[in-house]
């Protein structure tokens, strides 16, 4: 069954405060992740001309099944799954996961794009300075295991 994908930096002790923020509010348990590192998110990004060496931003694809070989690439040439980055990721999940995250998720709609990533920008080109960084990518809690696909 295809869940939105959360694609994040492994290392990263801001991403991994992330992906712990969703796992508390993601009351349904849609989303699933992979990390950057790992070879899976390697394959899905290379499918969508994205590389995963580009450490400083989360992706996220709407609906992904891995249990279909072509769900890895876009659905079209339309377009109609595209690879959310940056702030349009965020607010995504935001908005996914309901309440007042997606009040929130309407309010920073309001900005455009690009003032949104210029400050999505300014924190990724910190986070290792201000939230550390774990030498090896964290191993999840065997109860939220299953929603990670690269393990």
């Amino acid at each position: 069954m295809p869940n939105p994908l959360i694609l994040y930096d492994g290392v990263c002790g801001l991403c991994n405060r992330f992906v712990q923020f969703v796992f508390r509010h993601d009351r349904k348990a849609i989303f699933r992740f992979v990390s950057l590192q790992s070879p899976l998110a390697a394959r899905i990004l290379s499918a969508h001309d994205a590389s995963a060496i580009d450490l400083d931003t989360v992706y996220v694809i709407r609906n992904f099944d891995p249990a279909h070989p072509d769900l890895a690439k876009p659905e079209n040439e339309t377009g109609t799954q595209p690879l959310l980055s940056r702030s349009d990721a965020v607010m995504f999940v935001l908005q996914e996961l309901g309440g007042l995250w997606r009040a929130l998720a309407l309010v920073l709609r309001c900005f455009p794009r690009f003032i949104r990533d210029w400050g999505y920008r300014v924190i990724a080109g910190n986070r290792y300075r201000i939230f550390g960084r774990y030498p090896t990518c964290p191993v999840p809690d065997p109860s939220v295991r299953n929603r990670f696909l690269d393990l």
